[in-house]
């Protein structure tokens, strides 16, 4: 079967147009129930007692007088925890090598970063537990401590964990073709080092869970902020030794995620062990300092990289060796290696070379564990390629746009596998950097700057292609042993009034799912998407998923939806053909109403259907299927994943006097396959561009020698907000992925994957009078007027 999505004039054609979020209206009156506005009776909450020490042994703790104060119920140490809650080991076989220690929900014996969880203090209120927090007396011992990246694997340094041997936790080297050969035959070989600051995902709702304990029914309830509520059912089931029928999770609405809530985090499993042995409810919601000490941190890189190209500016070679440090544990299950992984996977993307060598080295420290965040190793990759790129450009007077319409595989190329093996279905780098190019006028462009130079003023003009891996099958964590699912599913049913439900393992995080499953519903059956109902995030009700992480809501749970709202439509048309006698295939479904093929002549209105279904079956013929509802479940097959791609650019101003950068536009060209509502996917994109360029500007979570974040505070972490940003321009170049009915692939990482490299080429290009460059993010003020000269060491 196949849809002519292309076709507006096709009935019910509602997927590609803009349709209003379905969730807007009770949102923006108030009416969302986040985890800290739901209460339950004898509900308690708790406190963390959180570590000061970097890295430190545990002497003695003294909780007498902590839990003396009012209201305070009960006081957990690791010691207590334990044997009511398994530690756990965040390794997958896949990644050959790959080590970490075993964590526990409460730290035994040592802490090892600034904000480990030590202590749990429960009472009647926040405010009680957290009081008493301050009286629970810890001794503890300092012990040496590991911060930088580079000297974590020297001889001399101490080893964070004595059992693993050292402090290396995964390392993994990919090479193809002769890259020495490449490099010795060389017009040109450009070296540089790229360096990229810790940052953190800063949600507007902090984590939190609220675990409730049913000792009659032997059931675990946990309502949790989470992007993976299967994912949480599994972990915590296998941690507190309870079937995974007793544990159900449920999501409700979630004010951002940006996978900081597709982890599990000690503080969070400790909360529903502790509501488990006390046989209360207990509430844990993070307040906003502690969440910058205990919320993953990403982005720690340390990048040295070569390319070589010929005289006409081909791409001969790639040479990458990147460093990353990922705290003191791998973070539990989806592991911290990932990101050094897509580091190796991705780099040179976009570009049709034979030789590639790249490395990572993951390395342990004593600061905030780091793992996977919005657009997982993309930002890292496409900086230090397209920097390599500009930079090979300006070494051969080249345009930039020139040399990479030069290298790019070819829109008409495709399948093709890259130098690090990575497989791509459909591509259009080509069509996305003409449509980006003639979108910003690009000569005009070049024209302005070259006007603003000759007055004083230094602009620049930055490029950057990119592809974004979306749609992960189970090569991404199945093959590995976690217990992550690629494949989603929907249940979508029909009830007595005509109007649809549709229940989905997808969940709804802020960027719109909602929105899309009604669309892709409503076209499947044939209603309109108002007269569509969305359930997600509750693993007692909706279908195994795997829920929203790498880009997969539409393409994986947009399909199944799809599927199913399909095979719902059958199952009407069939009854329907029984009612009206009449052939089924002669008949369809319009806007709630069962309609003539040929024609579209009203027919009877699937309330009349709902009606005679549910009441007076007895009216239909003998052995009539009349099952209204449908349960599709879909995965992709045929490759690992689905890679879209695109294209951006920045346009900028630098103060030479101050190093302040202004952002005076913004272009994405984006390819996500097929677009079901524009709208939020232009939301999406731009969305994504504020965070990349808010780990390209503002934000980094700095770390003295000892350990210990130095601003951890809203005070001093800088975000970027609405008076920095750029009017963003976005358009599209569609190629639907062929695994699919519906052809979506992804777009809800592209513009943070993009960003921090064309704003950083665009910083580069405007400095070039000075002879500087800066390949350090975040681009503050003052490393721009380092790298210009006007400040010294």
């Amino acid at each position: 079967m196949s849809i002519d999505f292309g076709n507006p004039d096709r009935p019910n054609s509602y997927i590609g147009r803009t349709v209003p979020r379905p969730n807007a209206p009770r949102l923006v009156q108030g009416r969302g129930r986040y985890v800290d506005d739901l209460s339950l009776p004898r509900m308690l909450h708790v406190a963390f007692v959180r570590s000061p020490w970097g890295h430190a042994k545990i002497t003695a703790i003294d909780t007498a007088e902590a839990l003396a104060c009012e209201g305070v119920r009960a006081i957990f140490t690791g010691a207590d925890l334990a044997p009511h809650c398994t530690p756990w080991v965040a390794v997958l076989a896949h990644l050959k090598g790959l080590k970490s220690a075993p964590q526990h929900a409460l730290a035994i014996g040592r802490t090892c970063w600034v904000g480990e969880p030590v202590a749990a203090v429960v009472a009647d209120s926040r405010a009680e537990a957290e009081a008493a927090t301050a009286l629970v007396n810890i001794d503890y011992e300092e012990l040496p401590v590991v911060t930088e990246i580079r000297t974590a694997l020297d001889a001399e340094t101490p080893v964070i964990h004595p059992e693993l041997g050292d402090n290396l936790a995964f390392r993994r080297e990919h090479v193809q073709g002769d890259v020495e050969a490449a490099f010795a035959s060389a017009h040109k070989v450009i070296s540089a080092s790229f360096k990229t600051g810790r940052h953190t995902g800063v949600t507007l709702e902090p984590r939190g869970c609220l675990a409730d304990w049913n000792a009659a029914e032997g059931q675990l309830t946990v309502w949790q902020g989470t992007q993976a509520p299967h994912m949480i059912q599994t972990v915590l089931a296998t941690h507190l030794g309870l079937p995974e029928s007793k544990v159900r999770v449920i999501c409700n609405d979630v004010g951002g995620s940006f996978g900081i809530k597709v982890h599990v985090y000690p503080d969070e499993v400790a909360t529903a062990a502790i509501a488990k042995v006390m046989g209360r409810p207990v509430k844990f919601i993070a307040d906003r300092l502690e969440s910058f000490v205990s919320d993953i941190h990403a982005r720690d890189h340390e990048i040295d990289g070569r390319i070589a190209v010929d005289e006409t500016g081909k791409i001969l070679a790639f040479d990458i060796d990147d460093w990353t440090g990922i705290g003191p544990y791998s973070v539990y299950p989806r592991t911290s290696a990932i990101e050094g992984n897509q580091v190796v996977n991705l780099c040179g993307g976009p570009y049709d070379f034979a030789n590639y060598r790249a490395r990572t080295s993951v390395v342990l420290q004593n600061k905030a564990p780091t793992c996977q965040y919005r657009a997982v190793g993309h930002p890292i990759a496409t900086a230090v390629t397209e920097g390599l790129v500009d930079l090979a450009a300006e070494a051969l007077n080249m345009d930039p746009a020139e040399i990479r319409r030069r290298n790019f595989f070819a829109d008409d190329a495709y399948p093709v596998t890259s130098p690090a093996n990575m497989r791509f279905e459909g591509l259009s780098h080509q069509a996305t950097m003409d449509k980006l190019l003639e979108m910003m006028d690009y000569e005009a462009l070049r024209r302005d700057q070259a006007e603003a130079r000759e007055k004083g003023i230094w602009r620049g003009i930055g490029l950057a292609s990119f592809i974004e891996l979306t749609n992960p099958s189970p090569f991404m964590y199945g093959i590995g042993g976690a217990r992550i699912s690629a494949q989603d599913g929907a249940t979508v049913r029909m009830d007595p009034d005509g109007s649809v439900v549709v229940l989905s393992g997808v969940t709804e995080q802020g960027q719109g799912t909602e929105a899309m499953l009604s669309q892709v519903v409503a076209e499947g059956v044939g209603v309109r998407p108002d007269q569509v109902r969305v359930i997600t995030g509750d693993t007692q009700v909706t279908p195994y998923g795997g829920g929203t992480w790498a880009s997969r809501g539409a393409g994986i749970g947009g399909e199944a939806a799809l599927q199913a709202a399909i095979a719902l439509k059958g199952a009407i048309l069939e009854v329907a053909g029984a009612m009206l006698q009449c052939a089924p295939e002669s008949l369809s479904v319009h806007e709630g109403q069962i309609v003539d093929r040929e024609g579209g002549a009203v027919r009877m209105p699937l309330s009349e259907l709902g009606r005679v279904v549910y009441f007076r079956g007895d009216t239909l013929p003998k052995g009539l299927p009349r099952e209204l509802v449908q349960t599709r479940h879909f995965i992709t097959m045929d490759y690992p994943f689905a890679f879209t791609n695109g294209a951006q650019a920045s346009y900028v101003e630098v103060d030479r006097d101050t190093g302040f950068v202004k952002l005076l536009k913004h272009w994405c060209v984006e390819d996500c396959g097929r677009v079901i509502n524009p709208q939020l996917v232009d939301e999406q994109i731009r969305g994504g561009i504020v965070q990349g360029l808010g780990g390209a500007l503002f934000e980094e979570c700095l770390y003295d020698d000892y350990g210990q974040l130095l601003n951890g505070s809203m005070a001093d972490y800088l975000v970027p907000m609405a008076v920095e940003m750029p009017d963003m321009q976005i358009a599209h170049v569609e190629t639907p992925t062929a695994e699919s009915l519906l052809g979506a692939k992804g777009a809800g990482e592209a513009g943070t994957a993009g960003a921090p490299a064309a704003v950083m080429n665009a910083i580069n290009d405007a400095i070039r009078p000075s002879g500087g460059r800066i390949l350090q993010m975040p681009m503050t003020p003052e490393r721009i007027l380092r790298a210009m000269g006007v400040l010294s060491d």
